[in-house]
């Protein structure tokens, strides 16, 4: 039986709703795994690039060697983007392994897991480019009444390769906080079809 082109089954159940959860959940595998190999990317890129930021200065025939342990929102960041992009990668792994599978997510528990996991990585990545951009920032500007210097005046290579690493990671950020959202809407929509399939009965 057929009403307006739409399938229905015996139990008044539209017949065609599965596959086109199929369709919605291959597009959003898609962005999900380029979403995840981007933050990956820039994750990896973040902590190489502050892991490895160093440069010397003379100062009264001194030595003094500026390097990311002098900072400690720089450690965390370093931390933080390191966790992200094993993660990541793993995630990476997974959502590889399902597009070849070809299974849709109806697992509760393991979209409880991804939306749990997602939510985490977003709010520590968050949690360390807002401390990084603040150091960066007394780092550019100083703070005249606590008499610090504008370090970045005297370390500017430094300085600048730094500033690229929190770059990445405030993007990287972003894009977590994006896919934050699409496992949010992957766990969710579960939950939808079971409520749509107890109104169809």
């Amino acid at each position: 039986m057929s009403y307006l082109g739409i399938g229905v089954s015996p139990g008044n159940v539209p017949i065609h709703h599965r596959s086109n959860l199929k369709v919605i959940d291959k597009r959003v595998r898609l962005a999900e795994l380029i979403l995840r190999c981007l933050i990956c990317g820039l994750a990896v890129l973040a902590a190489v690039l502050i892991g490895t930021d160093s440069q010397v200065r003379v100062i009264f025939s001194i030595q003094k060697k500026a390097k990311f342990t002098d900072m400690k929102s720089l450690v965390f960041l370093v931390i933080a983007n390191g966790l992200a992009a094993a993660y990541s990668l793993v995630q990476v792994i997974r959502c590889i392994l399902s597009m070849i599978r070809g299974s849709v997510l109806f697992n509760k528990p393991l979209a409880w897991a991804i939306f749990s996991g997602d939510q985490l990585m977003a709010y520590l990545t968050l949690a360390a480019v807002a401390a990084a951009a603040q150091s960066a920032v007394f780092s550019k500007l100083g703070q005249t009444e606590l008499q610090w210097m504008k370090l970045c005046d005297m370390y500017g290579k430094y300085c600048n390769q730094a500033g690229k690493g929190v770059a990445s990671s405030v993007i990287a950020s972003l894009s977590m906080i994006v896919l934050s959202g699409i496992s949010a809407f992957s766990l969710f929509r579960l939950y939808g079809n079971s409520a749509g399939k107890g109104n169809a009965k």
